[in-house]
C-alpha cells in the first residue's frame, strides 16, 4: 500500500470565525490518525482571509498535541519569509514536544503578494525576494538541525542534533532539481500546479544523488480528493474551492466560498478553462469514480507517496471525503 497523507491549509468558511477552522482541522487531524493517514501537513499562506495556518509551526504544535501517531508538519514553511535559524529553532522545539513525528516541508515562494512578502521581512533583500539564496537557506536550515559542532559560531537551540526530517516542495522544475542534488525527498503541488508534473518527475528521479538524508529517490504527489455519495454532491462540495481559485485570479481573496450547483453561474467564464487546467491532478465523484481516478493517478505517476487535499465548505462533507478517499488508499 502506498502511504497517503493529508494536505490542510485550515480553510475558513464563509460564515464561520478563525477559530471554528482551527477546531476544524484538529477535528479532522483527529479523525484523519484514526483513518490511517501516514502524515498532517499544514501550509503556510499570508493576507488571505480564508486560511488559518499562516501561523504555521503555531498550528503544527496545536495538532501534533491533539494527536499520537500521525507525523505532522509542513507543507510548507516559505523559506524566504524566514530567518533560517528561527525556522531551525521552531522546528527544533516542535521536536522537542513532541518527539520524532515533525516533518520539514520548505518551498521558495513567498505564499503572498510581494506588500505582505516585505511586511514579513522588513530586511528583505533581492536575492532573498526573488529566491536566489534559497539553496543556501536551506542547507543553512539542515545544517543547524544536524550535529554542528560546538566550536561553531551560531547553532540552534533547540534544534542542533534533532535532524527532523527536511522535505523540498515545488511546482516547478526548480524544487525538483534542487531536491535531486540535495538528496531530499520531493513533493510536487500537482493539485493546484500541475503544468510542470511529468517533468519535474524525470528530473527528480533522473539526477538523484544519494545523500545521508535519503538513498533513494522519494516522490509525493498532490492531489486533491472531492469524494461523496453520489457524483453530483462531490461537484457541489468541490465548487467552493473552484471559486478560490476563480477569486485569486481576480485579485478578490475572501473566506472558502459557499457551494454552488454550477460554476459557471457564479465564476467568469473565461477563467473556466483555467479552472479545468488547474484541477487536472484531482479525484472528484463517489467512492468507485474516486477509486479509478487516483489508481490512473498512481499508475501514471507511480509516486512513493500521495498526499490529499480538498478544501470543502460544510466540515461533515469534508470529513466524510477525505474518510473515502482512506478507504480508497487501502483499498488500492
Amino acid at each position: 500500500m502506498i502511504p497517503y497523507s493529508l494536505l490542510d491549509l485550515a480553510p475558513v468558511p464563509d460564515g464561520t470565525p478563525t477559530s471554528d477552522a482551527l477546531k476544524n482541522s484538529v477535528d479532522l487531524a483527529q479523525h484523519a490518525e484514526g483513518w490511517g493517514y501516514n502524515r498532517y501537513w499544514l501550509a503556510e499562506h499570508h493576507n488571505m482571509p480564508g486560511i488559518a495556518s499562516a501561523a504555521t509551526a503555531v498550528v503544527i504544535g496545536h495538532i501534533a498535541n491533539a494527536t499520537k501517531t500521525m507525523r505532522i508538519g509542513s507543507g510548507g514553511i516559505m523559506l524566504p519569509n524566514h530567518a533560517p535559524l528561527q525556522v531551525a529553532e521552531a522546528f527544533g522545539t516542535l521536536q522537542a514536544l513532541y518527539g520524532d513525528r515533525i516533518d520539514l516541508g520548505l518551498g521558495r515562494a513567498p505564499g503572498t503578494d510581494m506588500p505582505t512578502a516585505r511586511a514579513l521581512r522588513r530586511n528583505l533583500t533581492p536575492g532573498h525576494a526573488n529566491g536566489e539564496t534559497f539553496p543556501q537557506d536551506v542547507q543553512e536550515v539542515i545544517a543547524y538541525l544536524g550535529d554542528m559542532p560546538e566550536t561553531a559560531a551560531v547553532r540552534a537551540f533547540p534544534g542542533t542534533g534533532t535532524h527532523v526530517p527536511v522535505w523540498m516542495l515545488g511546482s516547478s522544475t526548480y524544487g525538483a532539481e534542487l531536491a535531486a542534488i540535495l538528496g531530499l525527498p520531493y513533493a510536487f503541488a500537482s493539485h493546484f500546479a500541475p503544468a510542470a508534473l511529468e517533468q519535474a518527475i524525470e528530473i527528480y528521479r533522473g539526477m538523484f544523488q544519494p545523500s545521508e538524508h535519503l538513498e533513494k529517490p522519494h516522490f509525493m504527489l498532490a492531489t486533491n480528493v472531492f469524494a461523496a455519495e453520489t457524483a453530483e454532491e462531490a461537484l457541489f462540495i468541490r465548487s467552493s474551492m473552484m471559486q478560490t481559485f476563480a477569486n485569486l485570479r481576480m485579485g478578490k481573496p475572501g473566506k472558502l466560498p459557499r457551494p454552488v450547483k454550477d460554476v459557471a453561474s457564479v465564476v467568469p467564464r473565461q477563467f473556466l478553462p483555467q479552472l479545468e487546467a488547474i484541477f487536472a491532478v484531482s479525484a472528484t465523484g463517489t467512492k468507485p469514480m474516486v477509486r479509478d481516478q487516483l489508481a490512473a493517478m498512481i499508475a501514471r505517476y507511480k509516486p512513493d507517496e500521495i498526499i490529499i487535499a480538498g478544501n470543502i465548505h460544510d466540515h461533515t462533507a469534508r470529513l466524510k471525503s477525505f474518510e473515502i478517499a482512506a478507504e480508497v488508499m487501502k483499498e488500492l
